[in-house]
């Protein structure tokens, strides 16, 4: 069982070939593939993590779609004032579908 740890976004997430991710809006490069950082791979029983063994890996996925999360509404408000503020927020997301690690 092959898995890696990757950084997308700020956040480290396990991945597998095949598994569908939703990460932050990512760019995909000229032939619609993203590329990510891996933190730790675990090929069957050997695990890696010193930087230089990580350097030589790459875990690739194609960008299925891109979407926008759901929707945050921010609300503020002082008491006596007549100070009230809303105001919405949605963040714009990428789906992604891991195709190789190696």
């Amino acid at each position: 069982m092959v898995y890696a740890i990757v950084r997308a976004g700020g956040r480290q997430e396990k991945v597998e070939v095949g598994t569908v991710l939703t990460v932050d809006r990512q760019k995909p490069g000229e032939d619609g593939t993203v590329r990510f950082a891996p933190v730790l791979l675990v090929d069957g029983e050997k695990v890696t993590s010193k930087l230089a063994d990580l350097a030589a890996v790459t875990v690739t996925g194609e960008v299925l779609e891109h979407t926008r999360g759901p929707k945050i509404v921010i609300q503020k408000f002082k008491n006596k004032t007549g100070y009230k503020k809303r105001q919405g927020h949605r963040q714009e997301l990428t789906r992604v579908k891991i195709t190789a690690i190696g």
